[in-house]
C-alpha cells in the first residue's frame, strides 16, 4: 500500500500530482527534516515499483522544503540514464533556473551508482543522503567514494543510513518478488 500524500501536506503539488515534475507547492510549508525527507523519497520509491521500475526514490530538498521529487523510471521510458537521482537533478535544476545546486540536499533511498554519482557532483550538490547501502554498485562509500574524492572539483557532504532498513526491505521485497 503507498503512503497516503495527504499525510505530508506540505509535499503535496497544486496540480494533485506526486512525482515527476517540479513542485510547485507551498514554498511557505513546514521545513522538513532527513527522516521526513526520506519518507517522501520512499513514497517516490513506491511508486516506480508501480510500474516495474526498481523502487528507488529521491527528492530534492532547498531551503527546507522540497523542490523536485522523481523515483526510476528506467523500465518505464525504456531509457538507461532515468535513475530516480538524474531524473531529480534534471526536475531540480529546472526549478532552480541554474545547473548549480550547491544550496540543495539530495535524499536518496538507495547509495547512488557511479553515473548518479558523477551527476551530483557535476550538478554541485551541496549535501547527499541515503538510505540503504548499495553493496554491489554504491559509488558513495560503498565500491567508491565518488562524492568525497578530493581529486575532483566538488565535494559533497554525505549522510547515510536514514530509515536505511525501511529502504532495505523495499528493495529486498521488490526482488524476492521477481527471483523466486
Amino acid at each position: 500500500m503507498l503512503p497516503d500524500w495527504d499525510a505530508l501536506p506540505h509535499l503535496q503539488r497544486t496540480d494533485g500530482s506526486h512525482r515527476g515534475e517540479v513542485y510547485r507547492g507551498d514554498m511557505n510549508a513546514v521545513v522538513i527534516d532527513d527522516v521526513t525527507a526520506m519518507r517522501a523519497a520512499l513514497v517516490e520509491a513506491r511508486l516506480a515499483s508501480t510500474h516495474g521500475d526498481v523502487p528507488v526514490g529521491a527528492v530534492v530538498v532547498r531551503n527546507g522544503q522540497v523542490i523536485a521529487s522523481a523515483g526510476n523510471q528506467r523500465e518505464q521510458l525504456g531509457d538507461p540514464t532515468a535513475h530516480a537521482e538524474m531524473q531529480v537533478l534534471r526536475l531540480a535544476a529546472q526549478h532552480v533556473g541554474t545547473w548549480r545546486l550547491d544550496d540543495c540536499t539530495l535524499y536518496v533511498t538507495l547509495e547512488p551508482c557511479v553515473m548518479c554519482a558523477g551527476a551530483i557532483i557535476n550538478a554541485r550538490v551541496g549535501t547527499v543522503v541515503f538510505g540503504a547501502p548499495d553493496l554491489k554498485a554504491g559509488a558513495i562509500g560503498s565500491l567508491y567514494n565518488v562524492a568525497v574524492d578530493p581529486r575532483l572539483n566538488h565535494e559533497a557532504v554525505v549522510r547515510q543510513g536514514v530509515l536505511a532498513e525501511e529502504c532495505g526491505l523495499l528493495l529486498q521485497k521488490f526482488f524476492s518478488e521477481r527471483r523466486p
